[in-house]
């Protein structure tokens, strides 16, 4: 989880303390919030009344060596600023490299695994989850098998919910990232529509207005 906790005087420090994490000023990360904003319509689809999660800067403790850009640590939070897991941005960068991926399906899923580990660690529940095999999903790329793991792979294809299957071990995509809702009861669907039309047609945590 995160930690606010402050470096102490010592050598080498000048006695003032750390800034303390922030919410992301709003157009600084263009692509991360993007990325969030496709997560989110998911986060509000299958958690009714779960506020929209944020970006928030951990900023750096110490200054950048010689050469390197610190540009401090994003993480995808809680709307009260708690997190838990890995910073989606680049970190210890060399002068003139990019903070964010240029590709938005890798933007996109780093994010997704980020919110995920958020949600499930904080809300102390498994999300977001199969609707056919009631078991936790993955964010991956589209039509990747059983054996997939995130390293070395040269899977393409647009970020999913991918679901390993019941028992016989058939995996499958759930549905791509995003679109959830399209994968609800009946019931749900009817109930999500009718709490977009009381905003205006707007999802919650952005997003396009839906037609």
């Amino acid at each position: 989880m995160n930690c606010f906790s402050y470096a102490g005087d010592g050598p080498g420090r000048d006695g003032r303390r750390p800034e303390e994490p922030r919410p992301a000023e709003p157009g600084r990360w263009p692509k991360l919030e993007a990325a969030l904003a496709v997560v989110n319509r998911d986060l509000v689809a299958t958690l009714p009344g779960q506020d929209a999660l944020i970006l928030m800067v951990d900023p750096p403790s110490r200054p950048a060596p010689p050469g390197g850009v610190d540009r401090g640590q994003v993480y995808v939070a809680m709307p009260d600023g708690r997190w838990h897991g890995n910073p989606v941005n680049a970190v210890d960068l060399e002068e003139g490299d990019p903070p964010e991926p240029d590709d938005a399906e890798t933007v996109l899923a780093v994010v997704a695994d980020a919110a995920q580990s958020t949600v499930m660690e904080l809300l102390w529940q498994v999300w977001p989850v199969c609707q056919e095999h009631r078991t936790g999903v993955h964010p991956r790329p589209a039509g990747t098998g059983g054996g997939w793991d995130w390293d070395g792979t040269d899977a393409a294809g647009p970020t999913v919910w991918w679901c390993r299957g019941g028992r016989d071990g058939t995996c499958h995509d759930v549905a791509p990232v995003g679109e959830l809702a399209a994968t609800l009861p009946g019931k749900q669907r009817r109930a999500l529509r009718r709490a977009e039309r009381g905003r205006g047609g707007r999802p919650a945590g952005g997003g396009p207005r839906q037609p």
